[in-house]
């Protein structure tokens, strides 16, 4: 807040910690700067990696290829921050990994102005974590998945009130492309276009949702975004 840099900062943290020795603490800057810290006691293999608006960093790994890998894949992998964190932690494990072994992992992403853009009035645009599970980073790779899947259906939503219709399809026949066949995408594509008066190709897209969760049939049935569809309202 009184505008120090990330190394002013780090040091004004561990100045008055008298085990500072025993931490490790990475940071990383508004404007991109990091910095970090690995105390001369924390256990081997203990150290870290720092650059441009990152910070990687670990003890008790397999080695140094543990936090290399992480900012390769970091810096290589294209996608939300989300996505690139997790490549990051899998392609730690790939290298090794915690010399313990696995237990859990997490990942939490904030954007400052989402509150403004969801229900919640919140900035966390991601809170993914798996307590307790015999391959963790391969479950929140899943469950990264399921996350990105619901993020696009909820941004699709702000376009359905103003009634660009259009642009709601777009971006859920984009997430469809980039995440495969998911009934949720397609039967919310449908309602887009069939808003937007493209009712061959919402049927087609309606059709196929149903066809991989047929729960969504009795939804259908119901929905006044398909009222073009049943041939009501003129």
């Amino acid at each position: 807040a009184r505008g120090a840099t990330s190394d002013r900062a780090l040091a004004a943290a561990l100045a008055d910690d008298d085990q500072r020795q025993t931490r490790q603490l990475g940071v990383v800057a508004a404007d991109g700067r990091a910095a970090a810290h690995t105390g001369s006691e924390c256990l081997a293999w203990a150290g870290h990696r720092i650059g441009p608006g990152y910070a990687v960093q670990g003890n008790i790994l397999a080695g140094e290829a543990v936090v290399a890998g992480m900012e390769r894949a970091y810096l290589a992998t294209a996608g939300s921050l989300a996505e690139r964190l997790v490549a990051a932690l899998e392609a730690g494990q790939a290298a090794g990994g915690d010399s313990r072994g696995q237990q859990s992992a997490a990942v939490v992403v904030e954007r400052v102005g989402a509150a403004a853009e969801s229900r919640e009035g919140v900035d966390r645009i991601c809170d993914l974590r798996v307590d307790d599970h015999p391959e963790p980073i391969a479950e929140l790779r899943r469950l990264l998945g399921i996350h990105l899947v619901w993020d696009a259906l909820r941004r699709a939503t702000g376009y359905h009130a103003p009634g660009r219709y259009a642009e709601g399809a777009a971006l859920l026949r984009a997430a469809l492309k980039r995440h495969g066949e998911d009934a949720a995408l397609l039967y919310d594509l449908a309602c887009f276009e069939a808003l937007a008066g493209d009712l061959s190709t919402a049927l087609e897209h309606l059709a196929r949702a149903v066809a991989l969760d047929r729960g969504l049939r009795s939804s259908a049935r119901v929905d006044a975004d398909f009222a073009a569809l049943r041939g009501e309202g003129g």
